[in-house]
């Protein structure tokens, strides 16, 4: 292993792979740690889904929007199939009041520059015929799109590759060396990499890279599990989620309140399927630590609900599940940026977003690293908005 590096990122998922290559790009001297493999965590445990629809109106959209714009002609910048289809999103209602809640919704949204209908029941199955009769609306954005967020992951880490990066797997940060205020080394379990810069991509864990050098990063583990079908011909085109999902998402409060056990669980539904025909059904929204068992409770209430709003999944055959852990702030947002610990940034917390953000995160981070500032402005994502976050020693 190398002795020395430029500038060290920290976790082989999307958003450390996405970082890596453009900081390539801009022909800097750059290292991946990943201590499992590369998409091994939350980026090879989550779904297909490159939503606009789900983003909070404001600067989450905004960036969200930027990001997808990227994405479109990104298989050919990267070289790599990773299964980009720009297929459309909708969000389904079931209730009137779902309803007045997702009209606000849209409202904000088309005002930041999201194309997006409100429709009601006839219109929404005319798109997605699989709908049950009782769904009374959707919105719907020609705007969602979809990727393998695996084969997204692989394809920043091969193009980087290409461009010098150096992948260290199975390699787990046991220590980050100080002096003066300022990074100097990272301690692995295979030996130490002299370096002035880090970047924590580490996604739920980030929190444990933040302890070592007296930082609490606020972000906790949020499970999501998901249940894949059997490959079937298609009968979800683009992607589907339902106003209960956006609800859990975006709202803590209601799922920890809530008395009855699928709203406590975060069950809403999210849907998509992949080129092969599997289809992607999920998911719940729970604090839990990093547990990342499956249970029988949430898979049920995640199947009864999908039964309940797409009533052909009742004669399908469910072949395996997963969980995998979002990595939650509670204002829902990312964390990116530097720190009062020179050379020390953070890139994590993007809840579910970060398959969706990864491209746009890994320019604004290279332009913050190597120039000082960002074309967009990240002060709202700064670690500081949750006040001094400094651990007491």
């Amino acid at each position: 292993m190398r002795k020395t590096a430029e500038i060290v990122v920290i976790g082989g998922g999307v958003i450390g792979t996405s970082i890596a290559y453009y900081l390539a790009k801009e022909g800097r001297d750059v290292v991946i740690l990943e201590k499992g493999d590369l998409a091994s965590e939350s980026s090879g445990a989550c779904d297909k889904a490159i939503l606009m629809q789900s983003k909070k109106p404001g600067i989450h959209l905004e960036l969200a929007l930027k990001s997808a714009e990227i994405y479109k002609t990104l298989a050919d910048e990267l070289e790599y199939p990773i299964e980009y289809a720009n297929d459309g999103g909708m969000i389904v209602i079931e209730t009137e009041e779902e309803l007045a809640v997702m009209k606000q919704f849209v409202k904000k949204q088309r005002e930041i520059g999201l194309k997006v209908d409100l429709l009601d029941g006839k219109q929404a199955r005319s798109i997605q015929p699989a709908l049950a009769k009782h769904i009374i609306g959707a919105t719907h954005s020609d705007q969602d799109a979809q990727v393998n967020p695996i084969y997204a992951t692989l394809g920043f880490a091969t193009s980087a590759k290409r461009l010098g990066v150096e992948i260290y797997q199975q390699t787990e940060v046991t220590g980050i060396k100080v002096e003066s205020g300022a990074i100097t080394a990272v301690e692995t379990n295979r030996g130490q990499i002299s370096t002035r810069n880090i970047v924590n991509c580490t996604g739920a864990y980030a929190p444990f890279l933040g302890r070592m050098v007296g930082i609490n990063i606020p972000i906790r583990p949020r499970r999501g599990q998901i249940v894949i079908s059997e490959p079937m011909p298609k009968l979800i085109k683009g992607d589907m989620l339902s106003a209960k999902y956006i609800a859990a998402k975006h709202n803590p409060d209601i799922v920890e309140k809530a008395k009855d056990k699928a709203t406590q669980m975060g069950i809403g539904l999210s849907l998509g399927q992949s080129d092969s025909g599997n289809l992607l059904i999920g998911a719940s929204r729970e604090f839990v630590g990093y547990d990342k068992s499956t249970t029988y409770d949430a898979l049920s209430a995640i199947i009864q609900n999908a039964i309940r709003i797409i009533p052909a999944l009742r004669n399908i055959n469910m072949i395996r599940n997963f969980a995998g852990l979002r990595p939650s702030t509670t204002d829902g947002l990312p964390i990116l940026g530097g720190t009062e610990l020179n050379g020390y940034y953070i890139a994590a917390g993007h809840e579910g977003d970060g398959i969706a953000l990864a491209p746009i995160t890994g320019q604004l981070m290279t332009e913050l690293i190597c120039h000082g500032k960002s074309s967009i402005d990240l002060s709202l994502f700064h670690i500081s908005r949750f006040g001094d976050q400094k651990l007491k020693r």
